[in-house]
C-alpha cells in the first residue's frame, strides 16, 4: 500500500492550478534560448560566450533604443502632424521617453540574466526587473492619460463648456488614483497582499467621508454642475431666492454677483439641489400684461380699440405676429380689462425693454385718441338719506 500512496501523494498537484510565473521568467525564457542556440552551457561559471552574448544584450538594447526614438516615433510624430485632431499631437511625444526606457531596460536586465551570479543578487535583480518593468509601463500610461486629460481640457475651454472649471481638479483626482493604482499593482507583483492596506483604506475613507460629509456634498455638487451645465459664467440666474450674473464656479461653491452689486456664495450642495433658471438663455421674450379701462367705455369704443392695439402688435417687426393675443376679457371690479400678449423675435433684454415701451406709448395714444380713460382702482359709496325726525 506505501507505493499506492506515495504514486497518490504526488499525482494530486497535477490537478491544482500552477501559479502564475514570476516576472522574470520571460527574460530568463529568452536568455535560455539564446544561450542554447549558440551552444552555451547554462551551468556552471561565466565564460567569454556569457560576456559576449550579454554585451550584445546591451549594445542590441543600445541600438533597439536609437530605432525607437529616432526612426518608429519620428515616422509616428510625423505622421501625427497630418491628422485633423491634436491628440496624437499629444499622445506620441509623451510616449516616446518612456518606449525608450522600457527597452533599454528590456537590454541591461537581460544582458545581467545571462550572467551566472549569486542567489541572493539573482533574487534582488528579479525583484528589481519587475520593480523597474512596472514603473517603465505605468510612466507610459501616465503620460497616455495626462495628454488625453489635456487634451479633453483644451477642447472643453474651446467649446466654453462649464466642466472646463473642474477639468484641473478633475485631471489631479484622476491622475492620483491611477498612480495609487500603478503603485498598489507593483507591490501585488513583488508578492505582497495589499488587500489588507485596502481594508485599512475602505476604514480611514469611511471615517473621513463621516467627517467631511458636508465637503463631499458640495464636491459632487460641483461635478453635478459640470455634468448638466445649467450655467456657465457670465451668464444671469436665479437659483432659490438670489438673482444675478455667475462670477465663479467652484469646487466648493459659486459665486453671484447680484444686481445691487453685492456678492453671494451659494455651496454647491444647496446649486445642485434649487431649481435653476437661467436668464441668459431666452429663445425669446413673452410679453403678458393687462390694460385696465373706466366703465364709461361703450361696446363699439372697445372693440375698435382691441383690433387697433392687435394691429399695432402684430406690425411691429421686432413681433412673431402669429403669438399675437389681444382680447377683451374681463368685467373687473373698477375697470374693464383687455388682456395683451405677445412675443419678440430677439431674446436680448434691451432690445425687449424698448419693444415694450413702444408699444405701450402707441397703446396710450390709441386710448386717448377714441376719448377712453385708463381704470385704477376705485370705490364709490352711496349714502341713503335718512328719515326726518319728527
Amino acid at each position: 500500500m506505501a507505493p499506492v500512496l506515495a504514486l497518490a501523494q504526488t499525482a494530486a498537484p497535477a490537478d491544482t492550478p500552477a501559479p502564475l510565473p514570476p516576472a522574470g521568467d520571460f527574460l530568463e525564457h529568452l536568455v535560455d534560448v539564446v544561450l542554447a542556440a549558440f551552444h552555451v552551457p547554462n551551468t556552471g561559471e561565466n565564460t567569454l560566450a556569457h560576456y559576449v552574448i550579454a554585451a550584445g544584450f546591451l549594445v542590441g538594447g543600445v541600438l533597439l533604443r536609437r530605432v525607437v526614438t529616432n526612426i518608429v516615433f519620428h515616422y509616428l510624430k510625423k505622421l501625427a502632424s497630418r491628422t485633423e485632431t491634436t491628440l496624437d499631437d499629444k499622445l506620441f511625444p509623451a510616449m516616446e521617453g518612456p518606449a525608450a526606457t522600457f527597452v533599454m531596460l528590456f537590454g541591461i536586465f537581460t544582458s545581467l540574466k545571462v550572467l551566472k551570479l549569486s542567489g541572493n543578487t539573482d533574487h534582488y535583480l528579479s525583484l528589481g526587473s519587475t520593480v523597474a518593468f512596472s514603473v517603465a509601463i505605468f510612466w507610459g500610461l501616465y503620460r497616455a492619460f495626462n495628454a488625453i486629460l489635456e487634451h479633453a481640457h483644451e477642447i472643453a475651454v474651446e467649446k466654453q463648456m462649464g466642466v472646463a472649471a473642474f477639468m484641473p481638479w478633475i485631471k489631479k483626482t484622476l491622475i492620483t488614483l491611477f498612480v495609487v493604482l500603478g503603485v498598489l499593482v507593483t507591490i501585488q507583483s513583488l508578492g505582497y497582499d495589499v488587500k489588507a492596506a485596502l481594508g485599512a483604506l475602505g476604514i480611514g475613507g469611511l471615517a473621513f467621508a463621516l467627517a467631511a460629509q458636508d465637503t463631499i456634498a458640495n464636491i459632487f455638487g460641483s461635478v453635478v454642475v459640470a455634468t448638466d451645465q445649467p450655467f456657465r459664467i457670465g451668464e444671469t440666474v436665479t437659483i432659490g431666492s438670489h438673482t444675478g450674473t455667475v462670477e465663479d464656479i467652484g469646487l466648493r461653491s459659486t459665486k453671484i454677483r447680484k444686481v445691487d452689486r453685492s456678492l453671494v456664495t451659494v455651496p454647491n450642495r444647496t446649486v445642485a439641489n434649487e431649481s435653476i433658471v437661467n436668464l441668459s438663455r431666452f429663445t425669446a421674450r413673452r410679453v403678458e400684461q393687462v390694460v385696465g379701462l373706466t366703465y364709461g367705455a361703450k361696446a363699439d369704443q372697445l372693440e375698435g380699440l382691441v383690433a387697433e392695439i392687435r394691429r399695432l402688435i402684430e406690425s411691429d417687426p421686432a413681433v412673431h405676429a402669429p403669438d399675437t393675443h389681444v382680447y377683451f376679457r374681463d368685467f373687473s371690479a373698477s375697470s374693464m380689462d383687455i388682456w395683451i400678449v405677445y412675443v419678440l423675435k430677439s431674446p436680448d433684454f434691451a432690445q425687449h425693454m424698448q419693444v415694450r415701451q413702444r408699444l405701450n406709448l402707441a397703446i396710450m395714444r390709441a386710448v386717448e385718441a377714441r376719448g377712453l380713460s385708463f381704470a385704477f382702482p376705485t370705490q364709490t359709496v352711496h349714502i341713503a338719506s335718512l328719515p326726518a325726525k319728527n
